[in-house]
């Protein structure tokens, strides 16, 4: 009866090495400020073309959120802000199904909802670009 709880606990292995780099990844980003010169490589597609992709001040994002500082987080890339809960709900769903040692998914989505995230991914992308959606683009 003992092993329930230890393949449970060997089960959460994958999404707590997840979680630890994360918040690894967060706090890294939180006490390196991506606001000063130097410290990360400019978007090789910004460098490029002169335009932003759809990740385009993630960074700056994720510190603003790390500081508590959600609307400047919002102007900088509300993609991004919005696709942080969505990442923390399959994270807790992933989780969730291994701490009751059930197999993850086998399939990852309805193919539906994966091409509406790429639609709104690519229409993201076009309108932060143009001059009406400059709003976007921080």
């Amino acid at each position: 009866m003992r092993t329930a709880p230890i393949m449970a606990a060997r089960g959460l292995r994958a999404p707590a090495g997840v979680l630890v780099a994360a918040a690894a990844v967060v706090a890294f980003v939180a006490v390196v400020d991506p606001n000063e010169q130097g410290h990360y490589p400019t978007c090789p597609f910004l460098a490029l073309t002169g335009y932003q992709c759809p990740g385009c001040g993630s960074l700056r994002t994720l510190h603003a959120l790390a500081h508590g500082q959600f609307t400047d987080a919002v102007a900088l890339n509300v993609f991004t802000v919005a696709m942080v809960p969505l990442l923390a709900f399959f994270w807790l769903r992933w989780t969730v199904a291994r701490a009751r040692g059930r197999p993850a998914r086998t399939r990852a989505a309805d193919p539906r909802l994966i091409w509406l995230l790429f639609a709104l991914i690519m229409i993201f992308w076009l309108v932060r670009n143009l001059p009406f959606g400059a709003f976007l683009a921080a």
